[in-house]
């Protein structure tokens, strides 16, 4: 794993921890605007999304849009778009990004039923894929670039 890692830091790559929750989510923290909240990273999530109830708290812009959001226990659900967010994870930065806002009620549910606290949003492919995402699960670490 060291030379993995070497490697990575010689390309340039950020390195942001993640934690494992005991529902075998993988969380980190992130910066959106310049606040700090909690995502799960979900490899699966096409788009990163941020939840309703964190409109004010990101400071987001919204818009209609035509687009219905499913996961693995909700379907057909209402969406939002909010454009031209700054995000950064660790010292990985991009800016002009777009999240898909949705109602995460039903994850938060869940995690609280195990005792988790409620999360505020999902970084999905399209951050990994700019930012040419490799995953460390035995170290617990997101590499980007």
């Amino acid at each position: 794993m060291t030379e993995l890692k070497e490697f990575l830091e010689q390309k340039k790559y950020k390195k942001i921890k993640f934690k494992i929750l005991k529902t075998q989510h993988l969380v980190l923290k992130a910066k959106v605007n310049d606040v700090v909240g909690w995502f799960i990273l979900d490899t699966g999530a096409s788009n990163s999304c941020l939840g309703f109830k964190c409109v004010t708290k990101f400071n987001l812009a919204t818009e209609h849009s035509e687009t219905k959001a499913a996961s693995a226990s909700s379907t057909d659900m209402f969406t939002q778009l909010s454009k031209k967010n700054k995000v950064q994870l660790s010292t990985w930065k991009t800016t002009d990004f777009t999240f898909v806002v949705f109602d995460l009620t039903h994850v938060n549910v869940v995690l609280a039923n195990y005792g988790v606290p409620p999360i505020d949003g999902i970084i999905g492919a399209d951050i990994l894929l700019k930012g040419k995402a490799i995953i460390d699960y035995t170290n617990h670490y997101l590499f980007l670039i």
